[in-house]
């Protein structure tokens, strides 16, 4: 293999590895809801009543039949009328779902 064949292996196999997602870390994700949702939301898995009447608790979200992590990522990236437009990175997205969907455990 010729050095640019080489150079371009190495590329493509350092390149592809370092786009592989890190684990969602739901203790990250409380904390990003702590700072980011609280204000609407009772985020706490002690918490079922909101600040604000209209916003649920994430225990409740957590519960909806079928809600996913998928489901939650597209609600949050989806603009909604009650719902300010919250821009969290990738990261952050896969934290605050990994976050909520972990309250639904016993």
């Amino acid at each position: 293999m010729s050095r640019a064949g080489s150079t371009l292996v190495l590329f493509l196999v350092v390149g592809v590895g370092g786009l592989h997602a890190q684990e969602p870390d739901p203790q990250a994700g409380l904390r990003i809801s702590r700072e980011v949702c609280a204000s609407c939301h009772a985020v706490e898995a002690s918490e079922d009543r909101s600040p604000n009447p209209q916003a649920p608790s994430f225990n409740r979200i957590a519960r909806v039949p079928g809600m996913t992590t998928t489901a939650l990522t597209v609600a949050l990236r989806t603009s909604h009328g009650t719902m300010p437009n919250i821009m969290l990175e990738d990261r952050e997205l896969r934290d605050v779902t990994a976050y909520i969907t972990g309250l639904r455990r016993p």
